[in-house]
């Protein structure tokens, strides 16, 4: 089978290159007076010495006896009907035999043991996973994954639990793959990656028997978009003016001029480009009060709905642009909550730390507390689950 990447499967027919077990005593059960030399395959067992054959035959001669002393009494246990999907790994004193099946099989009592191995195509879904992407996308991707045993010696003898086994194999090959590539390149070859870890799979899992026939890759969501991509018009417009009105203000009051209207802030954003204030003016207020302008805003909207549902307290440590960290507090555990500059009176529930113009995209709705916090723009010190509570404080914004 030749799949879309050029990947050649195994052929179905391999099992069959094990010898096949017929009803008999020289038939299943060849090698009970002649044990077989070693094992099957890469898990073979060492030779066994003189002695060891002796002991072998004699017992499997002995168990052998009592099967046809206590016959049919013993066939109802003994007897084994392999159906032709399936192959009997069979452990005489503990030792492997060839793959048993199909048909009727033989088992000699008290000295085997065997375990049953299905050679249909099985399926199993890599659950949704949230990964970050190359450019900074945050998205929910899992997998459809098909397999099948080609080897039931390697499938018995090298792994344990083969499904867990492939589910992790083919979880860490996606995550390893989707980190490498932007979230374009993620929805526009989703074909081309899915033969990618087709091939990356199958070099694992074929050492222990198995192939995988067929990987599909499916994207669940976007939960935030790459962080280079301009804001769409999806943006919350009110905290933009918001944002942009403590910008203007903060640089036209730099330059020393007077306010613009009301209706013009968001146009006197072009001031940015403008030559900096001499020496002498309210310099340092350029950078600090654009994070105080900010958090300062937050004051009319929080209320006692939003303490009863966060109910805790934050410590903002917002690193400037001129390379100084300010302190700034936002506390929701009573009253109406507040929030200022400097340290809470109590001990925080959770420290954050990040960048003032991650603080302005924040606020802007143009970044969320998981999309920072997974591509490392916001550290927390504490409790997670806590820190995210961060987001109903940007709903309550709206």
């Amino acid at each position: 089978m030749l799949g879309r990447s050029g990947y050649r499967a195994l052929p179905l027919g391999d099992f069959d290159r094990f010898q096949q077990s017929s009803f008999g005593f020289l038939g299943s059960q060849k090698g009970c007076l002649s044990p077989e030399r070693g094992g099957v395959g890469p898990g073979a067992d060492a030779p066994q010495s003189w002695p060891s054959y002796l002991c072998h035959g004699l017992i499997s001669f002995l168990g052998f006896l009592l099967l046809l002393i206590t016959f049919p009494v013993s066939g109802w246990f003994a007897l084994k009907i392999v159906p032709t999907y399936e192959r009997m790994i069979v452990f005489r004193l503990g030792r492997i035999r060839t793959p048993q099946g199909p048909g009727m099989i033989l088992l000699l009592p008290f000295i085997d043991s065997f375990q049953r191995v299905d050679l249909r195509t099985r399926a199993f879904n890599v659950p949704p996973c949230k990964l970050a992407s190359k450019d900074g996308a945050v998205l929910s991707v899992g997998a459809d994954v098909q397999f099948r045993i080609w080897d039931p010696v390697l499938s018995v003898m090298t792994v344990k639990d083969l499904n867990t086994a492939t589910r992790m194999t083919a979880q860490n090959a996606m995550t390893k793959a989707l980190l490498k590539r932007p979230l374009r390149e993620i929805q526009m070859e989703k074909l081309k990656i899915s033969d990618q870890l087709l091939l990356e799979i199958n070099d694992v899992t074929r050492a222990w028997g198995l192939e995988v026939d067929r990987v599909e890759l499916a994207v669940e969501a976007v939960l935030q978009p790459p962080q280079d991509s301009p804001a769409g018009p999806s943006l919350d417009s009110t905290l933009q003016q918001l944002a942009l009105h403590f910008l203007g203000g903060g640089l036209s009051s730099g330059a020393g001029g007077a306010p613009p209207p009301g209706p013009a802030d968001a146009v006197e954003m072009v001031s940015e480009v403008e030559p900096p204030a001499p020496p002498g003016g309210s310099g340092p207020s350029l950078k600090q009060p654009v994070a105080e302008g900010l958090l300062t805003a937050l004051q009319p909207f929080l209320s006692e709905a939003l303490v009863g549902q966060i109910g805790a307290c934050y410590q903002l440590n917002v690193l400037l642009p001129s390379g100084a960290q300010s302190t700034y507090f936002l506390d929701l555990t009573t009253g109406h909550g507040r929030v200022g500059h400097g340290v809470p009176d109590g001990i925080p529930d959770v420290v954050v730390e990040m960048a003032e113009a991650d603080l302005r995209a924040l606020l802007c709705r143009e970044l969320r507390p998981l999309g920072a916090y997974m591509s490392g723009r916001l550290k927390v010190k504490g409790d997670l689950a806590v820190a995210m509570k961060l987001e109903a404080v940007l709903r309550a914004l709206k």
